[in-house]
């Protein structure tokens, strides 16, 4: 979701890529129905693992939500940073409303996130963010 969603906003103005820490090789269809709602696309997306290699690359690693880890390697630009997002689901919030609620938690991150590198968002989408 915050692959898309950051292309939605950013374009081609920066790079991004997303990994999981325990892939499972396909794309959550609620998730991906979710951000299509504000114009973001996870067409083509495939659940993929972490690269180090791209660990290195990167100005910024995310990390969404506590459960999943992702270990520093040398040389990278810094360390992964940790997003504490809402859990819908803590509170009996599931289906769709629940992704809705994760998507704009998300959406607002990124936006900070792309103010931050003096990216200024292109507000196409995201209702409710």
């Amino acid at each position: 979701m915050a692959e898309a969603i950051t292309r939605l906003y950013a374009g081609d103005r920066v790079e991004v890529h997303s990994a999981g820490t325990m892939p499972k090789g396909s794309i959550n269809r609620t998730s991906a129905a979710t951000v299509a709602e504000i114009g973001a696309s996870m067409e083509g997306a495939v659940s993929t693992g972490v690269d180090p290699d791209t660990l290195r690359r990167a100005d910024r690693v995310i990390v969404l939500g506590t459960e999943a880890t992702v270990e520093s390697v040398p040389g990278m630009r810094s360390e992964p940073e940790v997003w504490v997002t809402d859990e819908p689901s803590h509170r009996g919030i599931e289906g769709t409303e629940r992704m809705r609620l994760i998507r704009d938690n998300i959406a607002e991150r990124v936006r900070r996130l792309l103010r931050d590198f003096g990216v200024p968002p292109s507000d196409t989408g995201a209702s409710g963010s």
